[in-house]
């Protein structure tokens, strides 16, 4: 019975590990998702929208981030965005529903209001030139994870490479995630967030 109770315990405060105080965070995380992988693993057996548009790069979130752990589904008395208020970002975030997950659980924790959470996120995505040689493939390639890591640095001179890591998932090109200040400047990534993909032959899926 000791036992059990020690582990209902754990599992307690695991949980009260959600809902913390809107605002408080160290930087963001702006993650990139590469659209055909998401679609591939996720999204087109869901019938996402997002799968029938020539996405590349789309926003899937600006992350409040502590230098090291996140918060999530914070306490906010900011109202929830409206369904016309998703809808409306979508081109950034693939679909309406990409739109207020980001909200529900990552938006919440900036302290902004929606509107100003997704104007935050807008302007986080516009400073970052995502490289164009990307969307110029034609067919599915198997590359190193390294080389979207290099394209992104050409594209953006003033980034440095601890700053940005590059994720995989089932053998793809998954995420390109970028470090950046409350005030949207580059800033290094925390060691949690610094785990780059380390495969050689990972497969980028070109866009539809």
């Amino acid at each position: 019975m000791r036992v059990l109770a020690a582990v209902l315990a754990l599992i307690s405060g695991m949980a009260q590990a959600e809902g913390e105080r809107a605002g408080e965070f160290d930087y963001y995380v702006m993650s990139l998702s590469w659209s055909p992988t998401w679609c591939a693993l996720e999204g087109e057996e869901r019938g996402s929208p997002q799968c029938d548009k020539d996405f590349g790069w789309v926003l899937h979130g600006l992350w409040p981030q502590f230098e090291s752990g996140w918060p999530s589904y914070c306490n906010t008395g900011e109202r929830n965005p409206s369904r016309s208020d998703t809808s409306a970002q979508a081109d950034v975030f693939g679909s309406s529903g990409s739109a207020w997950h980001q909200w529900n659980k990552h938006g919440r924790c900036s302290g902004l209001s929606s509107s100003d959470y997704y104007a935050l996120s807008r302007e986080a995505y516009a400073r970052i030139d995502r490289p164009e040689l990307l969307r110029k493939l034609d067919k599915s390639v198997r590359l190193p994870a390294s080389v979207i890591e290099e394209a992104f640095l050409e594209a953006n001179p003033e980034m440095a490479a601890d700053q940005i890591t590059i994720t995989c998932k089932a053998g793809r090109i998954q995420e390109a995630r970028i470090c950046l200040t409350r005030d949207l400047e580059l800033r290094e990534c925390g060691r949690d967030v610094r785990r780059d993909c380390s495969m050689r032959d990972a497969l980028l899926d070109p866009i539809k």
